[in-house]
């Protein structure tokens, strides 16, 4: 099976589990904010986002330092697991004392300091399946993966519509998180042990202590990004209050379930780039020059549309107590064409090994981030977070496109004009539906049509693509 086999074959099984993950998950974000209402949607957002910014110290970024020791050297794997797993629960029981420290520090209340710690929990969980799920990557076993993502998705909608009906509030919401990520747990490992790599349990503490200095950059990576998409949520709820955070989470969630495909694609793309890395930096370059151009290819126009249609979206979600989001919407849909092109710039560097680049980069977005919230969400409320994150990507992007060109991985000229062209056709489409002023559900077929006729005859399309199609239909 030839290598850009493999990676589709990785990629179809986990497309199809996180179509799962974006069906469920858009229901659950539903029902969930229409269950709570803004405010306790905000104290529910805070705890995640919260959690999120200092969660990445559960990990340490040791997943994803073993993700590309071991798909460079499968044969390390049952002693990095060995090692990571306890290694593991010291940093998360660290972890759970300094969230707790900081809570009572700021004064929050019980409430969110209970869902707050609740959801640490469930990080902690989603901590080790990373690593697990890591290691699926490296071994290029992405269909064990898209399994255990779909199973974990599913019980927790169902979980969640328990809770509902049973009215549990908010608290049961968390346990519902935490009881769907054990049982995903326990399969996991169970596959792990049986179809990959049985760990070799010990604390080796010099092999420890190397794993966890190597993987510092990451660490410090995953902290800094965490800071920039999750320090507005955590800022918005202490200057301005829940239901402004409620707000801005609720338009926030349908960003993620946007951005999932980015998700698939980079553990998909990162242990095969890394694999480029080390034995043929021309297909290096080419993965990440397609990267760009799939990605675009599908985040723009989407873009377009929904600034078009913001308003009838947030009606058809979550309802008219939610309206004021449409104006965060129509910004921060374009944080997601940034993140798909800054995405594919991270997994090319994190590749590259030039972590302390990207460290760097993410160090700088996360002070301009912090300062220029302080300035806006006073004024501009969610507004003014909105637009913060889509500054911070921006400068992110520009940084980042300039390294990447210093160190002479310089994409084709032809990829600067394939883009021009997307942005082009996205453009027509958007002004196509913004005259013609459709339903939004009369516009979705029509704009489909429009887009990618629109795209054939700007011939985005060349003969590298074809073959690339052809050997998604088998047909080569």
């Amino acid at each position: 099976m030839s290598q850009l086999k493999k990676i589709f074959k990785n990629m179809s099984w986990l497309l199809v589990s996180q179509i799962i993950a974006s069906v469920c998950g858009f229901i659950w974000t539903i029902i969930i904010a229409r269950y709570l209402g803004v405010s306790d949607y905000g104290v529910l957002g805070f705890a995640i986002s919260f959690t999120g910014i200092l969660g990445i110290t559960l990990d340490w970024g040791i997943s994803t330092h073993i993700v590309r020791h071991i798909a460079t050297d499968n044969k390390t794997a049952p002693k990095y697991l060995g090692n990571a797993i306890p290694l593991k629960s010291i940093f998360s029981a660290t972890a759970l004392i300094i969230i707790l420290i900081i809570l009572i520090l700021m004064n929050s209340n019980e409430l969110t300091i209970t869902v707050t710690l609740l959801f640490a929990i469930e990080k902690i969980i989603q901590s080790y399946l990373g690593l697990m799920h890591g290691s699926f990557q490296a071994f290029e076993e992405g269909k064990y993966q898209g399994i255990a993502n779909s199973m974990i998705n599913i019980i927790l909608l169902i979980f969640i519509f328990i809770t509902i009906f049973s009215d549990f509030g908010i608290y049961g919401i968390a346990v519902s998180y935490i009881s769907a990520n054990i049982i995903g747990l326990i399969y996991t490992y169970y596959i792990l042990t049986k179809y990959i790599s049985k760990p070799k349990f010990e604390f080796d503490k010099t092999f420890c202590k190397k794993i966890t200095l190597m993987s510092l950059p990451f660490a410090v990576t995953g902290i800094l990004s965490s800071i920039y998409y999750s320090i507005d949520i955590v800022m918005l709820t202490n200057m301005v209050g829940t239901y402004a955070t409620g707000i801005y989470n609720a338009t926030y969630k349908l960003i993620n379930v946007l951005t999932l495909f980015y998700g698939i694609y980079t553990a998909v793309i990162f242990p095969v780039m890394s694999k480029f890395y080390k034995n043929d930096e021309r297909m290096l370059l080419i993965s990440y020059e397609k990267s760009i151009k799939y990605l675009m290819l599908i985040i723009i126009p989407i873009a377009f549309a929904t600034m078009i249609y913001s308003a009838d979206i947030i009606t058809l979600i979550y309802g008219h107590e939610y309206d004021a989001a449409s104006s965060v919407l129509s910004i921060l849909i374009w944080t997601a064409c940034l993140l798909f092109i800054s995405g594919a710039g991270n997994t090319l560097l994190n590749a590259s090994y030039k972590e302390m680049t990207v460290t760097k980069i993410y160090l700088m977005a996360a002070i301009f981030n912090v300062c220029l919230n302080l300035v806006l969400i006073p004024y501009l409320s969610y507004d003014g977070a909105a637009i913060t994150t889509v500054l911070s990507d921006v400068l992110i992007v520009i940084v980042q496109s300039y390294v990447i060109y210093k160190t002479g991985h310089r994409p084709n000229k032809k990829l600067y004009y394939d883009i021009v062209k997307i942005v082009l056709g996205s453009l027509i489409l958007g002004i196509a539906l913004y005259f013609l002023n459709l339903n939004m559900w009369v516009a979705l077929p029509v704009g489909i049509i429009i887009y990618f006729a629109t795209v054939y005859l700007l011939r985005v399309f060349d003969d590298d693509d074809k073959y690339v199609i052809k050997e998604i239909l088998g047909k080569n």
